[in-house]
């Protein structure tokens, strides 16, 4: 019986898909969209064949923008370009969801000398494309009053295309904030107060530390100085990056915990002077730590002083797997527990403190390798 109803089920089936057929055959043939397109169907069918984009995302696009359906050069010839210059689909469909406007750009005049600029001056090859997808308003700056500008002024200070490309891409900022207003300013005050020319290459590689207004960067560089540290000492350009990259409240958290941990003023002072990152850690990482060091390794105040790194160690997945093989060998008599242990690498703490001594401590590296896998709570 169900064998019947599954027969009579597609034989109606099979009825209406001839219906169907018959319907469809009848109907006038709908005639090529290509030539009765208006002007947001226009754009939506060139983003999604010439451009690869996703209907959904075709669609998102052509609600702010649209092309001219009388001039099909313009836009068929940018992709064109970008395709010269190595653009995969995916950037090209990147790059034209955030920037459809380059669509529009004029090749011969506009977009094609910018790239070649881009090429001349180290982004070669897949960087290129990896470049304007990812940060699009770079092609909508002006070449002769802000592209070429920045690059010189970055010149200067920079010695290799390599590099250049390398400060553009941690910072494309640079091709937006105001060269004569902003950078300028900072770079003289900077040099004036005694920064050498190292200095600035590495301020310059750092980012956006040089895109912040001038004032802020003529505060971050008095409060460094109160700190200790002089322009031309090598620490400086890192102090400085740590001070501009938050806000005084949080600076003066951070210092709080360390005064709450029996840590002065100077010893505080010492340990930014050695190593400023100290303070750019969180202010939970900071307190984990120095409560693991002072109270669980009983370390003095100021051997963490003379070792601030000691700050950025995750303390889960380093410090204490190799604190309690430590513990252990000491327990022994086997060694006594020193500073170093904590601060040489990983190949060299496994040959020294644990494959040394497994004759004698049968289980170390089972117990090293296990704490070493532990949930890391504090990092």
């Amino acid at each position: 019986m169900a064998s019947n109803l599954i027969r009579n089920l597609f034989s109606q089936i099979h009825k209406r898909f001839l219906q169907s057929s018959a319907t469809l055959s009848s109907t006038p043939p709908v005639p090529d969209i290509r030539t009765s397109l208006s002007p947001s169907s226009f754009t939506v069918q060139f983003l999604v064949d010439s451009c690869g984009l996703p209907l959904k995302s075709a669609l998102s696009v052509s609600e702010k923008f649209q092309l001219d359906e009388t001039n099909p050069q313009t836009p068929q010839s940018v992709i064109q370009l970008l395709k010269s210059h190595h653009f995969s689909d995916t950037q090209v469909a990147k790059l034209i969801v955030k920037y459809p406007k380059i669509l529009r750009l004029k090749v011969k005049n506009n977009l094609q000398p910018k790239l070649e600029y881009f090429v001349q001056n180290g982004f070669a090859g897949e960087l290129l494309g990896q470049f304007i997808a990812s940060n699009p308003s770079a092609i909508g700056r002006s070449l002769d009053s802000q592209i070429k500008p920045c690059f010189e002024f970055l010149r200067s200070f920079l010695n290799s295309n390599e590099k250049m490309a390398t400060a553009i891409i941690r910072s494309p900022w640079f091709l937006q904030v105001n060269l004569n207003g902003i950078m300028r300013p900072n770079v003289d005050f900077l040099m004036k107060e005694g920064v050498p020319s190292h200095g600035i290459e590495r301020i310059i590689l750092f980012g956006r530390v040089l895109t912040q207004n001038p004032k802020t960067m003529i505060y971050a560089v008095n409060a460094v100085k109160n700190l200790g540290l002089e322009p031309n000492a090598p620490m400086f350009v890192y102090a400085l990056r740590v001070m501009i990259s938050m806000p005084t409240s949080t600076l003066e958290k951070k210092i709080e915990i360390m005064k709450n941990m029996g840590w002065n003023e100077e010893e505080i002072l010492k340990a930014f002077a050695r190593f400023p990152y100290c303070l750019a850690f969180s202010e939970a990482k900071i307190s984990n730590a120095l409560h693991f060091y002072l109270n669980t390794m009983k370390l003095e105040p100021k051997t963490v002083v003379a070792n601030p790194i000691l700050l950025g160690y995750s303390i889960e997945k380093r410090i204490r797997p190799r604190y309690n093989v430590l513990n252990v060998l000491e327990s022994k008599k086997l060694i006594k527990i020193n500073i170093k242990s904590l601060l040489i690498s990983e190949k060299d703490f496994q040959k020294k403190y644990v494959d040394q001594y497994i004759p004698e401590v049968p289980g170390l590296s089972e117990m090293y390798l296990g704490s070493k896998e532990s949930k890391n709570i504090y990092a």
